[in-house]
């Protein structure tokens, strides 16, 4: 293998070395974890392997651990209350909160494209590549340390979902408290916008009748609203987190 060839395999190992660290898990099979960080856009350049069979084997694994824990813990809950409870705390959402506390962005194997129009922080390919270490981890350790370790790394995420503060829609649920006595004068500003247009960044505001309650970010102005909203949402005491 030539000089530059034999630099970018000690940087992969490196990068998955790294991640172990942070998941607190030694694999036996590295190929696996590998796998389950590599992206489609990665892989379809180098023709090796990617996350997506992982990804449907991992969502089962979660929803049947997720599933057993509220059956086994929360007796007074109803088969349709445990379904919402537990559609909170696997939607993608939730799984987006997962990765950032991994820090998985900078892990992900992803093309230069993919990486220039902001793959790193898109909620869906850190939310599926979660869902594929999941099961790199149940291949590798089985189920019962599959388990463990996602009642370990969930564990703040159920209590929010059980104490209904997992909010999807930031801007609805800004509008439902703040219009609860009636009519208010709810009003998103673009503040400015930054960057190329591969790679915009969005400034938002969001005021309640002509008084600032958050600002936000994001890389389309549906995302800095919904930032916003959540700022929003923090600021008069309506979300904790």
């Amino acid at each position: 293998m030539d000089f530059w060839g034999d630099v970018l395999l000690l940087m992969l190992k490196e990068d998955i070395e790294k991640l172990e660290k942070i998941l607190k898990i030694d694999f036996h099979d590295k190929n696996l974890l590998r796998t389950a960080i590599t992206h489609s856009s990665y892989a379809n350049q180098k023709n090796i392997q990617y996350n997506e069979r992982l990804e449907f084997l991992g969502d089962s694994v979660l929803q049947i651990v997720i599933s057993e824990y509220l059956f086994l813990n929360y007796k007074d809950k109803t088969e349709g209350e445990l379904s919402k409870k537990r559609a909170l705390i696997v939607c993608e959402n939730s799984l987006f909160k997962i990765a950032n506390s991994w820090h998985l962005g900078k892990y992900i194997f992803m093309s230069k494209g993919e990486e220039i129009t902001g793959g790193r922080t898109r909620v869906s390919i850190l939310s599926d590549c979660v869902e594929a270490i999941i099961a790199a981890i149940y291949l590798d350790k089985g189920f019962e340390f599959s388990k463990e370790f996602i009642l370990s790394n969930f564990q703040k995420i159920i209590e929010m979902a059980m104490k209904n503060q997992i909010i999807l829609d930031y801007k609805t649920r800004l509008q439902e408290v703040l219009q609860k006595n009636g009519d208010a004068d709810i009003k998103y500003k673009l503040l400015k916008f930054e960057g190329p247009p591969h790679r915009r960044k969005f400034y938002i505001s969001v005021a309640f009748n002509g008084t600032l309650k958050g600002e936000g970010t994001g890389f389309s102005k549906k995302e800095a609203e919904q930032d916003a909203a959540q700022t929003a949402l923090k600021t008069i005491g309506e979300l904790y987190e």
